[in-house]
């Protein structure tokens, strides 16, 4: 039964990111020719690019250290991908022990204080 349901949500994610692809491209050949970018956003969400990828948008998108999201627009389709530089930055913040600020002892204290 688990493999069936599997199967199933395997085929519905198909089946909407073709329907996601379709739409992209249905709103890209509605517009005159001259006006055709082949970039932009469904709905004002979600993102897709059939541009042919370049090496500067691939490095903009995938490892940007300037761009403080994990997900960034896809470098070419429909979606989002992970910008690794952030992912990995984020990563190693939650792997460093906490910086702590060392305790002043009672000897070490100013004297104007009671």
């Amino acid at each position: 039964m688990a493999k069936n349901d599997s199967r199933m949500f395997g085929n519905l994610v198909r089946v909407l990111m073709l329907a996601l692809i379709a739409a992209a491209i249905y709103t890209e050949m509605r517009k005159p020719p001259e006006e055709r970018e082949w970039h932009g956003r469904l709905a004002n969400l979600i993102p897709y690019d059939f541009r042919f990828p370049t090496a500067e948008r691939i490095r903009e998108r995938m490892w940007n250290p300037n761009d403080p999201h994990i997900f960034t627009e896809h470098v070419f389709g429909v979606g989002w991908v992970i910008n690794f530089h952030t992912l990995l930055d984020r990563l190693q913040m939650l792997s460093k022990e906490p910086e702590t600020e060392p305790v002043q002892e009672a000897n070490d204290l100013p004297e104007d204080i009671p």
